[in-house]
């Protein structure tokens, strides 16, 4: 992975000369030195699988997530032990590599742990159906006012102290909300739905508006697509109408590995983001985390989000076709990949390719048999012998300064 360059503003970002994405406004959240919303790039997220009490073998997985391209890691906190482990974390990253911003994961009511956790990172990740036990009763008929009143006060009991020390500390919370573990009250007054979903978005978010935090980032996961969807969007819906602003992190969870986890997380991340919903986005694949950031950002580079590789263009190859358009393609990309910024197209024949790679900086296009045309955006530049078309590319780059040597 390159080195990643932001644009200048975000939005809205453009797609091509008569297309755009318009972001739904958002305010700021700062992570360390990363801010989520506001405008700002759409950040990649991923999170470790090493336990947290192994200092050396976190430290090293986060540093390999930040290298190729991870700009906020998350890591799981269990105990008040792997709370404490944090600091060591921290302390070893800044030493031996930088200071990664990390997100905690604390679960069911950790509000000790979740305290310990803000002296010494940057967010706080809660989970509104797991942070106060609800018991499910078989023979409830209803949820009475007073019950909900009493579960709400011992949730803002339990959370008071922690939104306190992030919001003195200038630290973030986000506010992740799964469809697989929606509080048991929630269920029995909405049903397995959206609705409860961002109900229960929505109690938390007023309790941290009372003690005056806004640092917040919100999440409506399922692992179902059209779940997923429907949440967000009503999500962004209620916030809208509420006022609110708060940056949205997305996420298809549990979305399996392979072909069809890619694609179940390109389907509900890239969707909303051409919607113009989400702030910053991960893709919850069965692998190894660092499998997860080159799905995130090929999401971002289709939309015209983030320009972090060179993008090619290239047809399915037909009858037409005047070389091996796979094998030519894969030359070219070899050659080139390194050219983050670029646009290069390769068309297997004259039909089309002029019309259709218009867009690009550079074509090589099927011209004649054993001939190959180069061109520089819509003008043909020369007719070169297909056996050093990948050369005579190279040269045309070069000779127009926008040639840098691999590392």
């Amino acid at each position: 992975m390159q080195t990643l360059s932001q644009p200048k503003s975000a939005s809205p970002i453009l797609l091509s000369t008569d297309t755009t994405i318009q972001r739904r406004k958002t305010r700021p959240v700062r992570v360390g030195d990363i801010t989520i919303g506001g405008g700002h790039p759409v950040v990649v997220q991923s999170m470790i699988n090493e336990d947290t009490l192994d200092i050396d073998g976190s430290v090293a997985a986060i540093r390999r997530l930040h290298e190729i391209g991870c700009e906020i890691v998350r890591v799981t906190v269990p105990s008040m032990a792997h709370a404490k482990a944090l600091a060591d974390i921290k302390q070893k990253l800044k030493q031996t590599y930088k200071d990664v911003p990390l997100v905690a994961d604390v679960h069911h009511n950790g509000m000790k742990i979740a305290i310990e956790v803000a002296k010494h990172i940057e967010k706080v990740r809660i989970n509104p159906g797991l942070y106060v036990f609800e018991k499910p009763k078989s023979d409830r008929e209803e949820y009475t006012d007073s019950e909900f009143e009493q579960i709400g006060d011992k949730i803002r009991e339990t959370l008071e102290p922690l939104v306190v020390a992030l919001r003195d500390s200038g630290k973030a919370m986000r506010i992740g909300v799964n469809h697989g573990s929606l509080a048991e009250r929630m269920l029995f007054t909405y049903g397995d739905t959206p609705e409860g979903m961002v109900e229960s978005a929505l109690e938390f978010i007023r309790i941290c508006e009372s003690l005056d935090f806004y640092n917040i980032v919100i999440s409506m996961k399922a692992s179902r697509v059209p779940v997923m969807l429907a949440a967000y969007r009503l999500m962004a819906q209620r916030m809208d109408e509420l006022g609110m602003d708060y940056p949205l992190h997305l996420g298809v969870t549990e979305a399996g590995d392979g072909e069809y986890g890619r694609i179940k997380s390109t389907a509900g991340i890239a969707t909303l983001l051409a919607e113009g919903i989400g702030d910053t986005i991960r893709a919850s694949i069965t692998e190894a985390p660092e499998k997860e950031i080159p799905v995130c950002y090929s999401i971002l580079q289709a939309l015209g989000l983030r320009k972090t590789m060179v993008e090619y263009v290239a047809c399915p190859s037909c009858g037409r076709t005047l070389f091996n358009l796979e094998e030519v393609l894969h030359k070219v990309r070899e050659a080139t990949k390194h050219l983050v910024g670029l646009d290069i197209a390769v068309m297997g024949c004259i039909v089309n390719g002029p019309g259709e790679m218009a867009d690009a900086d550079y074509g090589y296009v099927g011209k004649q048999p054993g001939y190959i045309s180069l061109y520089r955006g819509r003008e043909e530049i020369k007719r070169v012998p297909e056996d050093s078309g990948v050369e005579e590319l190279i040269n045309l780059i070069k000779a127009d300064g926008r040639w840098v040597d691999p590392e």
